[in-house]
């Protein structure tokens, strides 16, 4: 019979791939899913073709907040809810959930392979399997409907009661604890600046979806003896990291706008402007929402370049967020350290972090710079080739890395752009979101089957490189 055999061989196929490249797969299927299903008529408008539906998948599915529909007016509350699940399922973590249905599609392995699974998945930041899934989502349903409830008690109170404010808080209470940035209004949060519950909940939800379930696991576990320190090394980095990141970003926002020619927190008082420039500091590693109009003319250079800086780092390992990860550049700063004091080892917290470690941050930061030069070498000679009016330098950096960071933050380029362009930010979105090394892990395991398993024997003679 011809459906059970090709049953049989897409599942031998499946016992083939490695964790990156089955990651990789299903993130392609379920965005291909993800685009049939918008661009029916019952979930989207007839303004939304099979483009904008895929731009859109490709956006929920990465977390990132892009898009080039609206997304109040373009879909309906049918398609709205497909967009949450979608985003449901990139921010839960993309790896955690293919791992967890390929222990359905593999279950005839042999005991070895399922915890090198394991160990490669926790590897990559998520965790294990089976306990510890059930621990992602359940923290995650429990911090989202808390969310949901307090934006519907006392945030959205200028909606009127009833199922469009139920929407409305339950929508973005899962955007936001996802990072994913999608908001139904094309102002993002901007008619809500002054309101503190809705900024203290999405500040709340973005903070605890960037920090990862292990660490929120962690402090969960040790809350009643914090105090004694025991608290694992990740957690205690990821911690004293993100909140020196948010303090960074607040007040270097305030100074920056202070000196420079931005006026995106003038016209405010003290305390409205270090809320905005708070909410600003956390939403831009990787959350996308705004509660201040962003572009050229709002905001300084200086501003811009802050900005940017905290998109590229992102949030941390685990987490719902994107970027290089708040460890990743804990690791190089400890690395730089140790240099400039003559150490050999790269201690952090009086714990010694291995040459291994150190590598990985290093080849994970230049990878992402190099691809993101790249996405905008290319969105540059698009927009040349194809006699678009040409956008500034700071306008393409700033959408590559906001792409690439899956962070959604827009400064008006994105609908502009010719499908070329778009194209590339898509892929900068999927490839921000999966991680740069594990999509190069899968395509180098593909060209090299068949010799992932021999070990390297040979050694070589060591000679010194002037740097």
């Amino acid at each position: 019979m011809p459906i059970p055999y090709a049953i049989h061989r897409t599942q031998a196929w499946y016992r083939r791939l490695t964790i990156p490249q089955f990651t990789v797969v299903t993130g392609l299927l379920v965005i291909a899913a993800g685009t049939l299903i918008l661009a029916t008529p019952l979930c989207s408008s007839s303004r939304v073709g099979l483009w904008e539906a895929f731009f859109t998948a490709t956006s929920a599915v990465t977390v990132t907040g892009l898009s080039v529909i609206d997304i109040r007016e373009d879909l309906t509350r049918p398609g709205q809810i497909v967009l949450a699940m979608m985003i449901m399922v990139g921010g839960l973590g993309l790896m955690a959930v293919t791992t967890f249905l390929q222990g359905f599609v593999v279950r005839g392995t042999a005991l070895r392979r399922r915890l090198d699974r394991g160990q490669t998945l926790d590897e990559f930041g998520v965790g294990g399997v089976g306990t510890t899934f059930r621990g992602i989502a359940l923290t995650a349903v429990v911090l989202i409907l808390f969310g949901a409830f307090m934006l519907y008690v006392f945030g959205f109170t200028d909606i009127a009661p009833g199922g469009e404010r139920l929407w409305a808080a339950l929508f973005h209470s899962i955007s936001a604890y996802n990072n994913a940035g999608f908001g139904l209004w094309n102002d993002s949060l901007e008619t809500y600046r002054t309101n503190s519950t809705v900024n203290a909940v999405i500040m709340v939800l973005v903070v605890l979806g960037g920090l990862g379930w292990r660490v929120t696991n962690d402090l969960w576990i040790n809350r009643q003896r914090l105090r004694r320190r025991h608290l694992s090394l990740h957690t205690r980095l990821v911690l004293r990291t993100s909140g020196l990141l948010i303090l960074i970003g607040t007040f270097g926002l305030m100074l920056t706008e202070s000196l420079s020619r931005g006026h995106v927190l003038t016209g405010m008082g003290w305390g409205e402007r270090l809320m905005s420039a708070l909410f600003e500091s956390v939403s831009s590693r990787t959350a996308g929402f705004t509660t201040v109009p962003l572009s050229l003319n709002s905001i300084s250079d200086s501003g811009l370049l802050l900005v940017m800086t905290l998109m590229f780092i992102g949030a941390s390992p685990g987490g719902t967020g994107g970027g290089i990860k708040t460890t990743t550049v804990a690791a190089l700063m400890a690395a730089t350290r140790s240099t400039l004091r003559g150490h050999n080892d790269v201690v952090i917290r009086h714990r010694q972090i291995s040459d291994k470690v150190v590598l990985r941050a290093l080849s994970i930061t230049v990878a992402s710079l190099l691809f993101v030069l790249g996405m905008a070498l290319l969105l540059a000679l698009s927009s040349n080739l194809s006699g678009e009016e040409p956008f500034t330098f700071l306008e393409l950096i700033f959408t590559c890395i906001s792409a690439f960071a899956t962070v959604g933050l827009d400064l008006g380029v994105t609908r502009q752009l010719a499908p070329f362009g778009q194209f590339v930010l898509v892929i900068g979105m999927f490839v921000g979101r999966l991680g740069i090394l594990l999509l190069l892990s899968a395509i180098w395991e593909s060209f090299n089957r068949g010799h992932l398993q021999r070990e390297n024997r040979v050694g070589y003679p060591r000679e010194d490189l002037y740097v």
